[in-house]
């Protein structure tokens, strides 16, 4: 048998067995995420310096410990350790009833910076798990909850993208703010009127109003409204 046959014999048996270890290996499914309750997750606040650091954002658990100087004890976000605080995240309400995972009464841009929070934890840390309640189920399966809420954050898009596609057909007036001298808006062409903003009820539960530039032949159309103290036709008003 010559050289070439023990080369190819070789080669034959290499192969064989990066098959056999690579492909005909039995499937490994892969280890399902870890299932919390709030009393267990409330163990991980940072307190024990021999666990890691938990928090929970609609219900997905990450481990925040690289992050302890914010974190951990006498961290400025403490307080969204060893718990899932997702409205805090929002209202700013850091004590008491603000620390809830509740999303009840958010308008759906708010619910839309929650769903961007957990999404920038997904990014910055590290998955360990889900926590059973609101947004999971006790098979770690998502709830009508989480799916109501995902929904209305992408709804709260939808609408932020089509206020966005409107107001750029009506340019805003320039403006600028000093503490000596107060506010003021200004257009370089055309007149500063406020305007009603009509998809800000759906996107934050409240109307509110911009500044646009408008020329003379728009002025007369309704809706529109002079600011106090400054004169029809004038190109700046102080605020």
């Amino acid at each position: 048998m010559g050289r070439s046959t023990y080369i190819g014999i070789a080669a034959a048996v290499a192969i064989s067995s990066f098959a056999f270890r690579f492909f005909l290996k039995p499937h490994q499914p892969p280890q399902p995420s870890r299932l919390f309750i709030a009393q267990e997750l409330s163990l991980y606040n940072g307190t024990d310096e021999q666990l890691p650091i938990f928090l929970g954002i609609l219900g997905s658990v990450f481990d925040v410990t690289k992050g302890k100087s914010h974190y951990g004890v006498g961290g400025a976000y403490n307080h969204f350790a060893g718990r899932d605080a997702s409205r805090a995240f929002v209202s700013g309400n850091f004590t008491g009833d603000g620390l809830t995972d509740t999303l009840r009464g958010l308008s759906s841009s708010e619910v839309k910076s929650v769903v961007e929070w957990r999404d920038f934890f997904v990014k910055t840390y590290t998955s360990v798990g889900r926590l059973i309640g609101r947004y999971y189920d006790y098979r770690g399966k998502p709830t009508k909850y989480l799916k109501n809420a995902e929904a209305k954050a992408a709804r709260g898009a939808q609408l932020l993208a089509k206020q966005k596609k409107e107001e750029e057909k009506i340019p805003n007036c320039n403006s600028k703010w000093s503490q000596h001298e107060g506010g003021e808006v200004w257009c370089d062409d055309g007149y500063p009127r406020l305007i009603q903003r009509p998809l800000e009820i759906a996107l934050t539960g409240k109307m509110s109003k911009r500044c646009v530039c408008l020329k003379e032949e728009e002025l007369k159309q309704p809706g529109l409204e002079v600011y106090e103290g400054c004169d029809y036709h004038a190109k700046a008003c102080k605020v």
